[in-house]
């Protein structure tokens, strides 16, 4: 029998999912070095997705704890853009069903922009419901920053239907008459939270594209509107744009009456 090549059991490989297949047993005493690497490599791969499985069950905790008591919809809201220096503050409410399945789906800061991009419009297919709410920057200015996010909060929720009858929050309180459980870093605790910082996030980040259309020297596609090198010289230079935030520092001192 011809002997496969190492290309070829490579990709056997990258259908395996568990290191005790069979084709681990037989491939271990293979003399060949590529065969060897091929194999630790995909046993490092099979870990690794295990592991992100047990992370991802592990978030689900809270949701399965509320539906384990007959509660059926509960929306996890996440907020994007408290500290930026221009644009809007950005919160996102999300219903997830209880067979949900995407295992990527993570606090969108551990995530990278592509694989944001790749799992909003997933999480939008599947999910029961979703809301977003905004307060551009004027409604920030008017009412500070902390306000503003309760407002985007609510706003997001109030657009879910169904309503949910719990809410888990990244600890903040939010002014609707719904029971809320407030956690510490709740996108990376719960999944419901995890989803809607993923959706707040690819939403502000296209908003924040858009902008950069009309005002190009800020570099917004690069910074969404946070205070880095390039944003904060653009400032110096040209002065603020009608998106940012006048009451932010550093932008008041760049301000041009």
């Amino acid at each position: 029998m011809r002997k496969q090549t190492i290309s070829e059991i490579k990709q056997l490989l990258r259908d395996v999912t568990a290191v005790s297949d069979p084709l681990f047993t037989q491939l271990k005493n293979d003399p060949r070095k590529g065969v060897q690497t091929a194999l630790h490599a995909a046993a490092a791969r099979i870990h690794k997705q295990q592991a992100a499985v047990v992370a991802f069950e592990h978030r689900f905790e809270y949701e399965r704890h509320f539906w384990q008591q007959g509660i059926d919809y509960i929306a996890g809201v996440d907020e994007v853009g408290r500290g930026p220096l221009a644009g809007p503050v950005v919160s996102a409410a999300v219903i997830l069903p209880k067979d949900f399945d995407l295992v990527q789906v993570n606090d969108s800061k551990q995530l990278t922009p592509a694989v944001r991009a790749e799992l909003a419009p997933k999480i939008q297919q599947v999910a029961i419901s979703i809301g977003i709410g905004l307060v551009d920057n004027q409604g920030i200015d008017e009412l500070n920053i902390y306000q503003a996010t309760r407002v985007a909060m609510k706003q997001a929720v109030e657009k879910l239907d169904p309503q949910p009858e719990e809410i888990i929050v990244d600890a903040m309180q939010i002014p609707v008459p719904i029971k809320q459980t407030r956690l510490i870093k709740g996108d990376a605790k719960s999944i419901s939270v995890s989803a809607a910082s993923i959706i707040a996030k690819v939403y502000r980040d296209h908003l924040m594209d858009e902008y950069a259309k009309q005002y190009p020297a800020y570099d917004f596609p690069h910074n969404a509107g946070y205070g880095t090198a390039k944003h904060l010289a653009a400032l110096k230079a040209y002065g603020p744009t009608p998106i940012h935030r006048m009451t932010f520092s550093p932008v008041e001192k760049f301000r041009k009456n």
